[in-house]
């Protein structure tokens, strides 16, 4: 569309220098070849830029030759009628300097846009997106004095492992999590840039890079401090995209493509494996469709595990495979309501109980070990993985290191339900709502599979698991926008989150409420503001509890600037 109206700018620039008394040009400046006249050189560029042919600049020329002679014959006064207008004459010097205004102004922009010399630019320039953000964020975190004290950090447990469970033969705690001693204004940042590089018209790839304190997939944020040492970047995202009509095929570490909230995937979570996504087939005047499957590798075997024998382990990959439909309804009044169901399959992420292992006589790992999580964060219940047999020498001193594997299976529905609408003087309002629930928890299984040797989540004293299979949420947002794209923007938001301990899996939601995972419950609000169309102030205060077991109560305080670009 650009293209097509500046030509046509061209064109009135030429019809305009053609339309004065031809007087002002001689016949040997209009048609001489290097001449300096205005007409020609945009003619010339008329030509340049296909809009004419060549047949078609010499007949312009050869018009305005014909004109210019006319003009120079000498005319009889016109008779003038009551009721005619005269028209002031306009001088020469005037015109001229009417014609080399407009003929600035269009290759000013001729050139600004690269289409009057279209090759000044490399074709890739063109065709390459450059986008990202910048957040400093100062969090403070805020924990009860009744809070116990004993409880597990299982991820550092497993990185750190295997830990000696025998209380007669170990000679230190296992790692324990913070859960009474304040962290006050830690300063915080997160940095995403990335490209997005158009190769046909179907055809699209990009990379993201952004910050992290570690390779973990739900924060790309990352504290400052550290003896001013410099910070990390990761490759946040890699993918290649082909989009024939309504549907989008993708490959590689990209974006979330389901509609979910934080409650089961964290707004930093990227998928790796392939999706498809197909959008707009219409089922009414205000309803249409949308879906998606995919598939996404969580975790490979070990080619080579165990390393120190001839016979390895079997494959023992892990997926997460998913399929959602919904739909979408616009209405006249500027409201729109979707739904979306999804059914998630976390295949093989449940730990397994290893066969007899003889550590003791210094053999081989225990047989299972491939099935510790690569993440978590916490609140799934969890097992210990080995079957180790005691030494007949000294069975009461016989050290029991262990790892811990989750406990339930994760088959997860989830229902999304999403109001947007405008209320008065234009104020938005938004409701929205996520059910979860765990098809594949069932208690009698997660005991058996684990032979007892549940390491949390388990009451002692009534010998029944503390556990659940739900979880919901409710969110609300009302304010004059609530995307923050212009100055002056402002928006208020609160919800309420419930998350029973195996509703679903503890690595992959959002990590700032209750710092992450799952049993835990609590409400959440805030306000933001936009600076301008690109930076934008906000503060979030979050405080939960635990739902089931050792009293656990987290407040967090956000305050933050985001910057985009």
């Amino acid at each position: 569309m650009n293209m097509k109206r500046n030509q046509w700018l061209l064109m009135l620039a030429v019809a305009a220098t053609l339309s004065g008394p031809a007087v002002a040009q001689t016949p040997a400046e209009t048609t001489a070849p290097g001449g300096n006249s205005t007409t020609v050189h945009l003619i010339r560029l008329l030509v340049e830029q296909g809009v004419i042919t060549d047949a078609q600049a010499n007949a312009l020329l050869q018009q305005a030759q014909r004109e210019a002679q006319a003009a120079s014959q000498p005319r009889p006064e016109p008779d003038v009628r009551e009721g005619d207008v005269r028209v002031p004459y306009i001088p020469e010097v005037v015109r001229d300097e009417i014609r080399e205004e407009v003929k600035e102004d269009v290759m000013a922009q001729a050139k600004a846009e690269n289409w009057a010399a279209p090759n000044t630019f490399p074709d890739w320039v063109s065709r390459v997106k450059v986008f990202g953000d910048v957040r400093v964020r100062n969090e403070s975190r805020f924990f009860s004095g009744d809070n116990s004290d004993e409880i597990i950090d299982f991820q550092k447990l497993n990185d750190d492992g295997p830990y000696d469970v025998n209380e007669d033969s170990v000679t230190y705690l296992p790692p324990l999590m913070n859960t009474r001693e304040d962290r006050e204004n830690l300063l915080r940042i997160r940095a995403r840039f990335g490209l997005e590089a158009a190769l046909s018209e179907n055809w699209s790839t990009g990379v993201r890079l952004a910050t992290g304190s570690s390779n973990g997939p739900v924060s790309t944020t990352q504290t400052l401090g550290g003896g001013l040492s410099k910070k990390d970047i990761w490759l946040d995202r890699a993918w290649i995209s082909w989009r024939p009509g309504n549907w989008n095929f993708t490959a590689g570490r990209a974006e979330n493509p389901f509609v979910s909230t934080d409650i089961l995937y964290s707004g930093d979570l990227n998928f790796d494996g392939v999706s498809a996504r197909f959008s707009g087939l219409s089922f009414s005047n205000s309803g249409s469709f949308f879906g998606t499957l995919g598939a996404f590798p969580l975790q490979y075997s070990d080619d080579d595990w165990p390393s120190n024998s001839r016979d390895k382990g079997k494959s023992e990959d892990r997926w997460l495979l998913g399929a959602q439909v919904g739909a979408n309804w616009e209405f006249k009044n500027q409201s729109r309501f979707q739904a979306a169901v999804a059914y998630y399959d976390f295949d093989n992420l449940r730990g397994q109980r290893s066969s007899e292992c003889f550590l003791y006589q210094v053999g081989p790992p225990c047989d299972t070990d491939w099935s510790v999580p690569a993440f978590m964060q916490k609140g799934n219940t969890v097992f210990l993985l080995r079957d180790i047999q005691l030494d007949p020498s000294d069975p009461a001193h016989t050290p029991l290191p262990q790892y811990v594997g989750l406990a339930s299976k994760f088959q997860l529905f989830d229902l999304n339900v999403r109001w947007d609408t405008t209320l008065f003087n234009g104020y938005k309002l938004q409701l929205a709502g996520n059910y979860i629930y765990n098809h594949g928890y069932d208690e009698q299984e997660m005991w058996q599979n684990a032979e007892g040797q549940l390491a949390n989540n388990f009451n002692v004293n009534t010998g029944e698991i503390e556990s659940g299979r739900d979880a919901w949420m409710v969110h609300a947002a009302f304010g004059s926008s609530l995307d923050l794209k212009r100055r002056g923007d402002w928006m208020t938001f609160l919800g309420y989150k419930y998350i029973k301990p195996d509703a679903l899996p503890d690595a992959y939601n959002d990590s700032s409420f209750h710092l992450g995972g799952t049993n835990a419950k609590g409400y959440y609000l805030g306000a933001a503001y936009a600076l301008n169309e690109r930076l934008y102030f906000q503060g979030r205060w979050m405080s939960s509890e635990e739902v089931y077991g050792p009293p656990l109560s987290i407040d967090i305080l956000q305050l933050e600037l985001n910057a985009r670009f």
